[in-house]
């Protein structure tokens, strides 16, 4: 072979090594970005003070645009009106065009949902179907609002970094770090990851102390779960209490809960102590209490969004006595009509 030939057979060599090199230093270099920690962002740690109670509220744009939040609200008022398979399709495509329609002209309530939907999709039967599912358009709507520092946009992200979709990479730590982030903003579903991590450590004081700052927003699962401690702990007027305001939050557990309490006039498996202290508290047999609770939970467990402001004037706890009701909208919040907020 002549030396010239070696010299090309040298030098297509080495390009072909020079290449597969950049190409290999490009791929670490976009992996380790895929994979760094924003600025101001830290990792996860036990060690570490818990975030202080905020509210996510605080941390949304100070003011909506009054027509696309109408926009919004009314689409998805309907969208909560019924069970999935109940929709047609006429109804799924209205939902589908004004929720879209709010968020391009703003409104981040609107591409909250739109978010949701690309992740879920919209229509669960081939005769209402009208959005397949697509997580990274999903993604991409939370990294929009994580870019604002928008509590919730941070939380979704975490989540699509600990199960790895939508094209964010799965990375546990970088999920806890958006995790982390959100809860210090205010997120409830964060500061709700947190307690349940405290609690895994062993840590009840600091999961209370996480579960209070949630609740304090008005969120029914923590409303649920302190309820339950306090069950625990023989608390039962304290129990009892939480699970009404959680109701109030829109929780169907705690409304579940309190209807079969007045359903038997203790909660099962109660030993005689238990019963002996709710009858002392009031809390005996109540057919009627109990049916409007069982109806309440049925209509949270399909619009969760209601908040029932007006829950204590028409299903009082005992000893108060029930006054005449006409249904849940009795115990709705009466409607705002006020320049809207978040």
């Amino acid at each position: 072979m002549s030396n010239y030939r070696l010299r090309l057979i040298y030098a297509f060599t080495l390009l072909v090594v020079l290449a597969a090199g950049a190409f290999s230093l490009n791929f670490y270099l976009q992996e380790r970005a895929l994979h760094a920690l924003p600025y101001g962002f830290k990792k996860f740690s036990m060690s570490d003070p818990l975030p202080a109670c905020a509210r996510w509220k605080d941390h949304m744009p100070a003011s909506r645009d009054p027509a696309a939040y109408r926009l919004y609200i009314e689409a998805r008022k309907v969208w909560r009106s019924k069970i999935a398979w109940q929709f047609t399709r006429e109804e799924t495509t209205r939902i589908l065009t004004d929720v879209k329609k709010a968020a391009e002209l703003g409104d981040w309530g609107a591409r909250a949902l739109m978010a949701h939907f690309y992740l879920h999709g919209l229509g669960v039967l081939e005769t209402n179907h009208v959005l397949d599912a697509d997580p990274a358009k999903s993604v991409e709507i939370a990294r929009m609002a994580a870019k604002e520092m928008q509590p919730w946009g941070l939380y979704d992200l975490g989540v699509a970094y600990e199960h790895g979709y939508g094209g964010a990479p799965y990375d546990v730590d970088l999920a806890w770090a958006y995790y982390l982030r959100a809860a210090q903003l205010g997120s409830p579903e964060a500061q709700m990851t947190l307690a349940q991590a405290y609690s895994d450590a062993g840590r009840l004081g600091d999961e209370k102390t996480m579960q209070q700052c949630a609740y304090q927003q008005g969120h029914g699962p923590a409303a649920y779960e302190l309820g339950m401690t306090a069950r625990i702990h023989k608390r039962f007027m304290e129990a009892i209490t939480i699970y009404q305001e959680g109701v109030k939050f829109g929780n169907s557990n705690c409304a579940a809960t309190l209807w079969l309490l007045f359903e038997d006039g203790h909660w099962t498996n109660a030993k005689d102590e238990e019963k002996t202290a709710l009858k002392l508290l009031g809390v005996t047999v109540d057919p009627e209490r109990s049916s409007r609770y069982k109806t309440v939970s049925e209509v949270l467990d399909v619009n969760p969004d209601l908040k029932l402001s007006q829950l204590d004037q028409v299903l009082p706890l005992p000893p108060a006595k029930l006054p005449p009701w006409s249904g849940v909208e009795d115990a709705v919040e009466p409607e705002s009509y006020d320049k809207p907020t978040y």
